[in-house]
């Protein structure tokens, strides 16, 4: 895990803003998410990579959004799925308890894909790895905007992220002009009543 980590560390730079997390949580998630994730938890706690574009999160946090983005489409009784990291725009990374299959949401456009994965439970740390291998600052970014939206709104807190007024779906242009610094939970809450969230093949992660 250390040699991958440091892979992903070289990829996205150090932990920008860190929160502990409570050994309650850590044994809540036991047998739920990878040994390894848990335990990526007890050392690095939870926090912003790359300057928070891309963040590993309390799945409890997220618990209403996930299902809010779940309810009607064909995930909902696929498995049982755990909001474990998101980008700064709203890329959401679902981790399937059962299948140890990654579903990456783009809330920005309601669109999701998934991971399937070739592991099963008991190789989910492996699958961990694999998706932290995989990860790339590019995915959790819109049109490069993400450097700009910094330095116009400032870094963005744990519970914060950029969003575009209007949406996207509802016709915003998607500029600049239009990111805003939102409240998160609340944002993908709103994002996911917009329209019904849709397959879509995603090439990368």
């Amino acid at each position: 895990m250390d040699d991958v980590f440091s892979e992903f560390l070289q990829t996205f730079g150090n932990v920008a803003v860190r929160r502990e997390v409570p050994a309650s949580t850590i044994a809540k998630y036991a047998g739920k998410l990878p040994s390894l994730l848990l335990e990526h938890w007890k050392e690095h706690g939870w926090g912003g990579y790359g300057d928070g574009i891309f963040w590993f999160v309390n799945p409890q946090e997220y618990e209403g959004v996930v299902a809010s983005w779940l309810e009607g489409s064909e995930l909902e009784c696929r498995d049982r799925y755990h909001l474990i990291a998101r980008g700064a725009f709203g890329s959401l990374y679902l981790w399937g308890e059962a299948s140890c299959e990654t579903v990456k949401i783009t809330a920005s456009l309601s669109r999701y894909s998934i991971y399937e994965s070739q592991l099963d439970r008991e190789q989910g740390d492996k699958a961990f790895q694999y998706f932290l291998l995989a990860m790339d600052p590019e995915y959790n970014d819109v049109d490069h905007l993400f450097k700009k939206a910094r330095k116009k709104l400032g870094a963005l807190l744990p519970d914060e992220m950029y969003g575009f007024a209007p949406a996207l779906m509802l016709g915003g242009s998607g500029s600049l002009a239009s990111v805003e610094k939102v409240k998160a939970v609340e944002h993908l809450m709103l994002l996911s009543q917009l329209t019904t969230l849709e397959s879509h093949n995603f090439p990368e992660l």
